[in-house]
């Protein structure tokens, strides 16, 4: 039986985590970083002192560090987990961005990259010096008797066919035992909250059970958020595996709907995932959503029409997970996929803020203070193509998220169960008699009267 302490510390977790508006920084292009590591020594990463601010002003609560140790060149292609990567700095100066980060009241994931490693990867360089003589060869998948375009004199295993990421055999106990000696000393070093777990989706159940537990152990409010594409996410996500993963449909429909001008796309997602039926698949999960990320094209570039920001983004924010902004997607700057991994992750001096900036702050506030928004239910309300209105209730409290995607106003007729709300963005006062006028792409949190 789960003892007081136990429980409290149990309650903690659920809390920070249900209430998290997550952050997320790709250190090495925010940064300036150079695209190859040449091993000199820049502190680049002392630049995010100057965001504190700036994330605790936009309302959120948690910031996400893309891979900030030392790799070949994007990050994911791992030389050390050990140590930062020296394009960013030191050691110390992760300390002390970290460090910053808690005063401003601001939790730390970093991205836990554990399935593959780069060729510069101090194991996978052994091998290559030392071939079968090397006390590292079943740290990874080898063939001595084949070889691939690099011409080591034996054949590996690529994570999906990129022989610039070594996967690793994390059925090999040593392996796992020197991940884990990795996020302890990360725990000591940096006090970090928690996990993204780059391709949880090749990941085995039996490996994240024992992360799960690890983890569990060394600091019990920890958190593990797995990156997942598409499939039942419960085969990542569960009481022994990660407490979260990325939610690709969603974020996929989010845009799309806008695009298509089509809302039953994303109500459909909704419905399916978090509806009040029992057979939905994640009631009472809190999966992380985005409306982009470091791997896809900036929001602001993928939608058709720019009117279409401000409602997008508080469609986000008002479904039932934890909403996460990319930097600088907050004022709205654009970067397409097409145009390669550095259009999506530019060099930025310094923060800005315009009214979408204010917008987006507004609804981080809504849905922190928000139990309903936080933990409550989902039910459809009213549905159209261009219009959507659904509730999410709790004991607490009941919120209607009204959503209108047409360049015409709208007028809503539906029960809304009582007389009067405060829309928790704007902070008026909203009247449901006669029906409820939603301008040209809006958006409003009407919290309920009692």
């Amino acid at each position: 039986m789960m003892g007081p302490k136990a429980r409290g510390r149990r309650e903690v977790f659920i809390m920070w985590f249900k209430q998290a508006v997550v952050y997320q920084i790709y250190p090495l292009g925010l940064c300036g970083a150079p695209a190859e590591n040449d091993g000199h020594l820049e502190h680049r990463i002392l630049r995010l002192l100057d965001w504190a601010e700036h994330i605790r002003a936009l309302g959120a609560d948690t910031v996400l560090l893309n891979p900030v140790f030392d790799s070949d060149r994007h990050g994911y292609d791992t030389r050390d987990y050990f140590h930062l990567d020296p394009r960013l700095g030191t050691d110390d100066d992760l300390a002390q961005v970290c460090q910053t980060f808690h005063q401003a009241g601001l939790r730390v994931l970093l991205d836990g990259v554990f399935n593959h490693v780069g060729r510069g990867f101090w194991a996978f360089r052994d091998v290559q010096e030392k071939k079968w003589d090397s006390p590292y060869k079943d740290w990874f998948y080898l063939d001595f008797g084949g070889n691939t375009n690099y011409n080591d004199g034996f054949w590996y295993e690529g994570w999906e066919g990129h022989n610039e990421l070594v996967k690793l055999n994390l059925c090999n106990p040593a392996v796992v035992e020197h991940q884990f000696q990795v996020i302890r000393s990360w725990v000591e070093r940096f006090d970090i909250d928690g996990l993204r777990l780059d391709v949880a989706y090749c990941l085995s159940p039996d490996y994240l059970r024992q992360l799960r537990s690890f983890t569990q152990h060394l600091k019990p409010d920890f958190v593990l958020v797995g990156e997942t594409l598409h499939g039942d996410y419960n085969r990542w996500m569960g009481p022994e595996l990660c407490h979260s993963v990325t939610n690709y449909e969603c974020y996929k429909g989010l845009w799309s709907s806008f695009n298509s001008l089509n809302l039953f796309e994303i109500a459909h997602s909704l419905n399916r995932q978090f509806g009040p039926e029992q057979w939905t698949l994640y009631k009472g999960a809190h999966l992380l959503s985005f409306l982009d990320n470091h791997d896809g094209t900036r929001i602001a570039s993928q939608l058709t029409d720019p009117e279409h920001l401000r409602p997008a983004y508080a469609l986000m924010f008002g479904m039932p997970w934890v909403p996460a902004v990319y930097y600088g997607s907050e004022w709205g700057i654009q970067g397409e996929k097409r145009d390669g991994d550095a259009a999506l992750r530019p060099a930025l001096e310094k923060p800005e803020w315009n009214d979408l900036t204010d917008f987006i702050a507004k609804l981080a506030r809504a849905k922190r203070n928000s139990p309903a928004l936080c933990h409550g239910g989902y039910r459809n309300v009213l549905l159209t193509n261009r219009q959507l209105i659904f509730e999410r209730a709790c004991p607490e409290e009941r919120v209607l998220v009204a959503i209108n995607a047409d360049h015409q106003p709208f007028h809503a007729h539906f029960d809304a169960g009582c007389g009067q709300a405060v829309d928790l963005i704007s902070g008026q006062t909203h009247d449901f008699g006669g029906g409820s006028q939603l301008p040209p792409c809006s958006a409003f949190f009407w919290k309920m009267e009692r």
